[in-house]
């Protein structure tokens, strides 16, 4: 078995003159097989590699195109966005003046509502010194009244005696008499 492997170690110092045997210089051996293993591949992978291209070619279009598209639709949401942004602040801008109209609108019927209300309470509170002030003066007199009847009472039972006391009754019994008759 020795014998056969020193046979392979043994072949590359083969003289070649003349003889088909194997090249030993690494360097000349690997540009000569580059060279056969590219034409090779030029000439067979030629028509893959053309294919497998023109795929990626086609894919990296359709995605630009995709990309067109999709930009396209994009600035198409964004104008309508737009637009109803600017539809949205003129609404918002007009509620806001409506807004604060129809505070002022509400303020001036709160402050024109509190001056009837205030103009009523001092009314109401005028009504009420007036009427306190009639009771008063009604209950004065009523009082003046009782003392000037009593004062009154107390003079004539200290000046009536018996029979001016009888010819007073007898003469108011006779103006009632009269009285009923006119009426009758």
């Amino acid at each position: 078995m020795k014998n056969v492997t020193d046979s392979f170690v043994f072949l590359g110092h083969w003289p070649s003159a003349g003889s088909f045997g194997f090249n030993t210089d690494i360097l000349a051996t690997n540009l000569i097989n580059l060279s056969v293993v590219i034409g090779v591949l030029i000439f067979f992978g030629k028509g893959v590699l053309s294919d497998l291209l023109d795929n990626r070619k086609q894919r990296i279009l359709n995605t630009i195109r995709n990309s067109e598209e999709l930009r396209g639709l994009a600035i198409e949401q964004l104008k309508k966005a737009r637009t109803r942004l600017r539809k949205v602040e003129m609404e918002a801008d007009q509620f806001r003046v409506n807004g604060y109209s129809e505070i002022e609108r509400e303020k001036m019927n709160l402050i024109n509502s509190t001056y009837k209300t205030l103009e009523q309470l001092e009314n109401y509170k005028n009504e009420t010194i007036h009427f306190e002030q009639q009771r008063a003066i009604n209950q004065v007199r009523q009082r003046v009244f009782q003392q000037a009847l009593q004062g009154a009472l107390g003079t004539l039972n200290s000046c009536l005696n018996n029979e001016l006391h009888l010819r007073t009754i007898n003469t108011n019994i006779g103006m009632f008499g009269a009285m009923k008759e006119i009426t009758d």
